[in-house]
């Protein structure tokens, strides 16, 4: 015979219920490791490409009656199913619960750079741009070269094989748009590379200048020795030029 309580028995099961309808980011023992970061991204970007082909999907179709499939629901299925213990958990649940409360927003910023509507992309690719539009824009904790590096990764690694393309050139634009600073910083337009530029420009001037400045004080200074050296030929030459004798006169 159990020991347990019925009531106590039905709290459990309610709780546990309710847990798994809610994400749970107050985890201590997940790893936070680069390649942690990456295994969540890689997970994400599942869990976003099943809620696109499902309630997104629906709700863009005026079918919201469909949704069934949230994504707190994804992501506790993924955890029921997958070993996540090398998953930087807290960053899995943050894209899984921030990126679809941000999708008008970020669909928005792709859509500009894109010479199609944006339903008309692969969903494997619209993931893997929301993604890296969303951390363009809000991790900036992440350089944006690493962001760019990472969306192409995960194209290699679950989208087509002439998807880089599409994925490389909005990227580019995404990054130069939301994080102008980076960019201009390392392509050398920045205004801190502007200021070296124009110290250097500067010090080249005064460097070319310098020399002109020497050469009119040898002309100076060959004039002057010129000048110098016809008084004392003219002197010399007063000097050699004999003296009148003055005559005697005749004793008487």
């Amino acid at each position: 015979m159990s020991n347990k309580n019925p009531a106590q028995t039905e709290d459990n099961r309610l709780n546990e219920h309710q847990s798994n309808d809610q994400f749970d980011i107050n985890e201590s023992s997940y790893k936070t490791s680069h390649a942690a970061v990456r295994k969540a991204r890689r997970f994400a970007l599942q869990g976003l490409y099943e809620w696109l082909m499902t309630d997104h999907r629906f709700e863009q179709m005026g079918q919201g009656e469909w949704k069934a499939n949230p994504p707190h629901d994804i992501a506790a299925r993924t955890r029921a199913t997958n070993a996540m213990h090398t998953v930087h958990l807290g960053y899995y649940h943050t894209l899984m619960r921030e990126i679809p409360e941000q999708i008008t927003d970020l669909e928005a910023l792709i859509a500009q750079h894109l010479d199609r509507a944006i339903d008309k992309i692969d969903m494997v690719e619209h993931a893997v741009l929301l993604i890296g539009a969303y951390e363009l824009k809000n991790s900036l904790h992440i350089p944006y070269k690493v962001v760019l590096d990472e969306a192409m990764k995960l194209n290699t690694h679950f989208g087509a094989t002439d998807a880089h393309k599409l994925i490389n050139a909005v990227m580019d634009k995404l990054a130069a748009q939301l994080r102008t600073v980076e960019v201009e910083a390392d392509t050398g337009t920045g205004y801190k590379h502007k200021k070296q530029q124009h110290f250097q420009q500067q010090q080249s001037q005064s460097a070319d200048e310098a020399p002109m400045v020497a050469t009119e004080s040898a002309s100076d200074e060959t004039a002057d020795g010129s000048s110098a050296e016809q008084s004392s030929n003219e002197i010399s030459e007063v000097s050699r030029q004999p003296k009148l004798r003055i005559g005697l006169k005749p004793k008487k």
